[in-house]
């Protein structure tokens, strides 16, 4: 029996794979076979059977043309950024980067203008009813423009109580706000004043369209103007607008009835439908509060210190 073992793994090792694999093993006599011979016929080396191939490496981008470091992340060098634009397929190139030059250039590029009447409005009140405007516009590009803004208000059928005007120079100072300089003068009340200014305004965090203005005039009052309002939309076209304004003197103006201090503030709610972005109507109701010493100078003056009043109007530019 030793003897038909030794025959057998004497078969197997001079046995190719595909021999092996087509074996009858139900046939043999695994019990009777000596286990180290067939341990050795098993592990013997098979790659003269085999094709002659590289040895395959550790790394996932092998072959890729990125060469391998020790922690197996490819290194290469960045590729150059394209130079061209597609408009040069279909334009001179050298006419596209002057048009390029002046778009980069603000001076150089288009010249815009806006129109706005952001109030123009009917004010019911105890009393005579009364009227009030609020605009502006600019004219110029994205960096530098000439600003105007211009309110006041009066009573109906009554003299007109309060009027101003002002031209600026604005300039943007990042994408949010802008920084303005220039004069402001006051048709009424009497006596007249002309104010220099110096301004911010813009857009500030959550969409609060803020502005602050400090106003030094020919006879050397300074005052002060804070302003701020929220566009709360209720639907893509019904809008409700809170708006706050804050006045305060540097000192008293007995002139003008302006007492030291805060001398005034005004709080309005105003709900307007946008028929188009252009052109909306509105109803609301504001009020008006003279403070410390300029409430003095009214009492004096035998006007009312406060007044609540519902008011009715438009808003739209172009």
């Amino acid at each position: 029996m030793k003897g038909l073992a030794s025959v057998a793994a004497l078969l197997l090792a001079s046995a190719s794979p595909p021999a092996l694999a087509q074996m009858d093993h139900s046939q043999m006599n695994h019990s009777q076979m000596d286990h180290s011979q067939m341990e050795q016929a098993q592990g013997q080396d098979h790659s003269a059977h085999m094709p002659a191939q590289a040895a395959p490496s550790d790394n996932p981008h092998a072959g890729h043309g990125h060469a391998a470091t020790d922690d197996g992340i490819p290194r290469g060098v960045v590729p150059t950024p394209p130079a061209d634009h597609a408009a040069e397929v279909f334009y001179d190139r050298a006419a596209m980067e002057r048009a390029r030059a002046a778009m980069r250039k603000e001076s150089g590029g288009m010249t815009f203008s806006r129109l706005m009447l952001d109030r123009l409005e009917y004010q019911v009140r105890k009393g005579a009813d009364g009227y009030r405007w609020e605009g502006e516009g600019w004219i110029g590009g994205d960096i530098n423009r000439f600003a105007f803004k211009t309110e006041g208000e009066g009573e109906i059928g009554g003299p007109l109580e309060r009027a101003e005007v002002q031209a600026l120079y604005s300039r943007a100072i990042d994408p949010w706000f802008n920084l303005e300089a220039g004069v402001r003068h006051d048709i009424r009340p009497e006596p007249q004043r002309t104010y220099a200014v110096l301004g911010i305004e813009g857009l500030a965090p959550y969409w609060f369209e803020i502005g602050a203005q400090a106003f030094l005039s020919d006879k050397g009052d300074a005052h002060l103007r804070l302003a701020g309002s929220y566009d709360q939309r209720i639907t893509q076209r019904l809008i409700l607008q809170p708006a706050a304004e804050v006045n305060i003197a540097a000192q008293d103006v007995p002139q003008l009835g302006i007492g030291s201090g805060l001398s005034d503030i005004e709080l309005g709610l105003r709900l307007r439908y946008e028929f188009a972005r252009e052109f909306a109507p509105y109803i609301g109701v504001n009020w008006e509060r003279r403070l410390s010493g300029s409430a003095a100078y009214a009492r004096a003056a035998g006007e009312s210190v406060s007044s609540t009043s519902l008011v009715m109007g438009v808003r739209f530019w172009f």
